[in-house]
């Protein structure tokens, strides 16, 4: 069972905030799901083993695409021959 302190902790780590109003609905929501994760660890999984499997998706196909020239002359900033992406943190 997952605690109130547990879930401040795991919110700081996240760094989302959560207010102590929101605190408490939370922590029930999370023992809910983690009480359902419980249910499906309880449910036999032979039955998908059994069935044939196989590949929906097509096999991959090389194509020509732009020479890197034309795909930089597009870019607002480039480095070394890449497209530079502003620092996400």
């Amino acid at each position: 069972m997952v605690t109130e302190k547990d879930v401040q902790h795991i919110a700081e780590l996240a760094d989302v905030g959560i207010s102590s109003d929101e605190l408490g609905p939370f922590t029930h929501q999370f023992n809910e799901i983690l009480e359902y994760f419980d249910t499906l660890d309880a449910v036999k999984g032979d039955a998908a083993a059994t069935k044939d499997l196989y590949n929906v998706m097509r096999e991959d196909e090389t194509e020509p695409s732009l020479p890197q020239e034309d795909v930089l002359r597009n870019a607002a900033a480039q480095e070394d021959g890449f497209i530079k992406a502003p620092r996400v943190m």
